[in-house]
Formats: structure tokens, sequence, C-alpha cells
């Protein structure tokens, strides 16, 4: 018999509010066309919707924090912010977090934040 499904896979919610994120590949992209083209090695990033089983493809570079947090923005542009994203202990999803929480912590210290309004009012920006 099979365990019932966690909520945050059978309560509604708006597209990729809940997501999944894992890597495929290595895969070979040919750079130029014809003779003597050259390839390089890239991967994909899949993410996949828990609500709706839909995907999202992102190309990546290579299988860094900086190549995933990349990634995550474009996909963040094009699909909206998620509440919350699943993935394997891959040492380039622990990095991202590692370098997240960093920023998260830089964001919320005075000095940043004086650098911010400072920057805001010189520019006319409310």
């Amino acid at each position: 018999m099979m365990n019932n499904l966690p909520s945050s896979r059978i309560s509604p919610a708006p597209a990729f509010m809940r997501c999944g994120v894992d890597y495929a590949g290595p895969f070979q992209i040919k750079i130029i066309k014809g003779r003597g083209s050259k390839s390089i090695k890239a991967y994909i990033a899949l993410f996949v919707c828990f609500t709706t089983r839909a995907i999202h493809l992102e190309l990546v570079t290579d299988l860094s924090a900086d190549a995933f947090i990349a990634a995550l923005k474009r996909f963040i542009s094009r699909r909206g912010k998620c509440s919350d994203i699943y993935s394997d202990c891959g040492c380039n999803f622990v990095g991202a977090y590692r370098k997240l929480m960093e920023f998260e912590k830089l964001a919320k210290s005075d000095n940043y934040n004086q650098n911010v309004s400072k920057f805001l009012t010189d520019n006319g920006i409310k």
C-alpha cells in the first residue's frame, strides 16, 4: 500500500509555487555550425511543479553554485517566486543555499540598508 502524498503536492496552488529541481546531463552543445565546430559541455536544470507537474528547463554551463543561482534567477523572472524549492543534497545546491543565506545576512545588516537608502535618495527613487 502506498503512503499518502505530502500536503505540498495535493493542496491547490499557482503553478511553480512549490517545485523541485535537479540536473540532467552533461550534454555536448555545438557552439559553431559547420566544419571544425567546437562543442562545450552543458547541463539542464529541470524545475518540476509539484501542483501541475509542469516542467521548466534552463540551460546551465557548469555544476557550480553560481551557475545554479543564474538559472534560478532566470526561472524566477519567467515563472515568478516560489514558496518552496526541493532538491537533493548536491554540492551545487548546498553551495547556492549558503550563498543565499550569506546574502540574506548582508541584506539585513544596518550598513547595507543605509547604503541602499542613500543610493535611492541620491537618485530620486522613493
